[in-house]
């Protein structure tokens, strides 16, 4: 008897889906944390163990998951997270992104390291999408990027400020996709993955290319594949940066400018006062430092310290409707939805997104009606069961 062919619902089930479609090395790249990922667990387990109370006898025959932020309608509070080398899961996959975004109504954000780029995803349509930015090293790149995003009506920017250093992620390492070793095309590894995944091969192998970083041709003229690209920004991880650089970066960027990678109520107030108009409680998904606090757990000692002075998003580690409710009712007033949109568009490509961030919105609804709250700015700590 043959195995059934299931339709994914959860994050849960587009994540063994795309465990089957990828080849292994981006898998593991696309699903691993660093060390002995114990923060990347504890992101999800964090979320898990937020119990909500269960009420009755509400009238909730009208129930609104929809948000706004930064002149946003939201469907839900959330926008959908930067996600590197996307474009390699799936055929032009932040153009797929992209799409699902609009249809849903939430933001997608398009990181520096992508595959296609600024010019290519604000193509697909007039509706406008955020961008991602790491600092450089060379300033000139980081102004032309900002220069570029701004040309194609970008007008909120995520700046993200825990990758000081690059963390150890010991699967990439084991798969030969970091740690020196040139995998792509390279090993007989790599080939034997391939040989195994036609689909992908034929798909995003081959009718996905170019495979190079769209955002950054210009500055790497020489580069070919991603491993290329790779080496470039290893090299360009700037781990002088301070403040100071938060500074110059608010004179460039003139439109909303959200701080990720705030993990300690002191940063939270440093970018802050340093300009931000929002920030985003993160641990980059545990993908940095082994071993730190999940950003869920985070979130409300940072609100404890900056309460209204900005906008306070959270991500690492949301995985459903739920969970969105659980971060709203801690005091985010958002969610950057990661993985999970990452997972769907490698199983099933905008059509797996949308059908997942729908799932996610259906989640909410259902989850806010049996709390007893019919509108977001209902939604407080008193949905939680403490016991």
């Amino acid at each position: 008897m043959g195995t059934l062919n299931l339709t994914p619902v959860s994050t849960a089930d587009y994540r063994r889906e795309a465990e089957k479609k990828l080849p292994r090395f981006l898998f593991d790249y696309l699903d691993g944390g660093s060390y002995l990922e114990r923060t990347l667990t504890a992101n999800c387990v964090d979320f898990e163990a937020l119990q909500l109370k269960q009420r009755v006898l509400f009238d909730v025959s009208k129930v609104s998951p929809a948000s706004s932020l930064f002149g946003y309608d939201l469907a839900i509070p959330a926008a959908m997270a930067p996600i590197g080398m996307a474009g390699m899961l799936a055929q032009r996959a932040e153009l797929q992104a992209k799409r699902a975004a609009d249809t849903v109504g939430i933001p997608f954000t398009l990181s520096t390291v992508s595959i296609c780029s600024l010019e290519e995803v604000a193509k697909v349509s007039e509706k406008k999408f955020w961008f991602q930015l790491y600092m450089l090293k060379d300033r000139g790149p980081v102004i032309e990027m900002l220069q570029r995003a701004k040309a194609v009506g970008v007008d909120t920017l995520i700046f993200t400020v825990d990758l000081a250093v690059l963390g150890a992620r010991y699967r990439d390492i084991r798969n030969g996709l970091s740690g020196g070793t040139r995998y792509w095309g390279k090993l007989r590894s790599s080939m034997l993955s391939y040989m195994a995944h036609p689909s992908w091969a034929w798909q995003v192998g081959i009718k996905g290319k170019p495979h190079t970083f769209g955002n950054l041709e210009a500055y790497v003229p020489n580069a070919s594949t991603p491993t290329d690209f790779q080496a470039w920004i290893a090299q360009q991880v700037d781990p002088s940066v301070t403040w100071k650089d938060i500074e110059w970066l608010r004179k460039q960027w003139d439109g909303n400018l959200i701080i990720k990678g705030i993990l300690s109520p002191e940063d939270a107030v440093a970018a802050v006062n340093n300009g931000a108009d929002g920030i985003s409680v993160s641990n980059h998904g545990g993908r940095q430092l082994d071993g730190v606090s999940s950003a869920i757990t985070m979130l409300p000692r940072v609100l404890d310290v900056v309460g209204n002075r900005c906008e306070v998003l959270v991500d690492s580690g949301v995985r459903s409707g739920a969970d969105v409710l659980k971060a709203r009712a801690l005091g985010a007033k958002a969610v950057l939805i990661g993985r999970p949109w990452a997972y769907a568009v490698a199983a099933r490509g905008e059509t797996g997104i949308v059908n997942l961030l729908n799932t996610f919105k259906n989640e909410m609804q259902v989850a806010m009606a049996l709390t007893g709250v019919t509108h977001v700015d209902e939604i407080d700590e008193r949905i939680f069961d403490r016991g």
